[in-house]
């Protein structure tokens, strides 16, 4: 995915409503996981798993992600973690 004409999110739009269900981007555009809810100044990350189940959630700071609106108006974001690199975190609890 081109990520070049996406336009940058504000951070008055960096609100629960906005982020929640974003699919996540790695390097080389893998979906990595999606985002389940935030936490403070953290994005808690749904890592691996099928449909929700079995995923591992996993925080991390807002700042990691560089979050986009695509040309059909869909929210999601990219970082430069990897699925395997997010699987290794602690896994992150309420």
């Amino acid at each position: 995915m081109d990520h070049t004409n996406h336009m940058r999110l504000t951070d008055a739009e960096l609100i629960p409503s906005e982020l929640e269900g974003a699919t996540i981007y790695g390097p080389d555009d893998e979906k990595i996981g999606s985002v389940d809810h935030l936490h403070g100044t953290q994005v808690v990350i749904d890592v691996g798993g099928f449909l929700g189940i079995g995923a591992k959630p996993v925080a991390v700071s807002t700042s990691e992600l560089d979050f986009m609106r695509d040309e059909d108006g869909d929210v999601h974001a990219v970082t430069s973690w990897t699925k395997d690199q997010l699987k290794k975190m602690p896994e992150h609890r309420d």
